[in-house]
């Protein structure tokens, strides 16, 4: 199996993105690699860490999440390789739900997002997107945790 960091899809990626998929919603699974220094493309100067640029990126997309109906699900610092091999680990793994993949666009061509999508760009050396759906497992609902799908 290959792995490649990537910080933009290929055009194939693309395309498959813009075609029918689940109704549901879909959880973006998010393995991140943060640059040791933030660059942007505009040459500005910076002291922020990638991780720190791609932090206020997050920060404002998290926003943008809820305003859509969804959010952050899980965000954890990788400490290590428990099973298996890749060259190099990843720094972050977060999950995101989207209401749906028309959802995700939208808001990835809003105006708002793309104010922010220069933070992305600047603090990311690349990451994996894995596009998931019709999640079970155990999540907090109205009246608690709850092992299946959310109502």
């Amino acid at each position: 199996m290959k792995v490649e960091n990537k910080v933009t899809p290929n055009e194939a990626q693309i395309k498959g993105f813009f075609e029918a998929g689940s109704d549901g919603p879909i959880y973006m699974l998010n393995l991140l690699k943060f640059k040791d220094k933030a660059a942007y493309k505009d040459g500005r100067a910076t002291d922020l860490t990638g991780a720190a640029a791609y932090a206020l990126y997050g920060a404002e997309v998290s926003k943008l999440l809820t305003q859509l109906g969804g959010g952050g699900m899980f965000n954890a610092k990788v400490e290590r390789l428990m099973l298996g091999e890749v060259e190099e680990l990843w720094d972050t793994v977060a999950i995101a739900m989207y209401p749906s993949r028309q959802a995700m666009i939208e808001m990835m061509q809003s105006d708002a997002y793309q104010a922010i999508h220069h933070h992305r760009e600047a603090g990311l050396a690349g990451q994996l997107n894995i596009e998931t759906t019709d999640a079970v497992g155990l999540w907090l609902g109205a009246t608690g945790f709850k092992m299946g799908k959310p109502d």
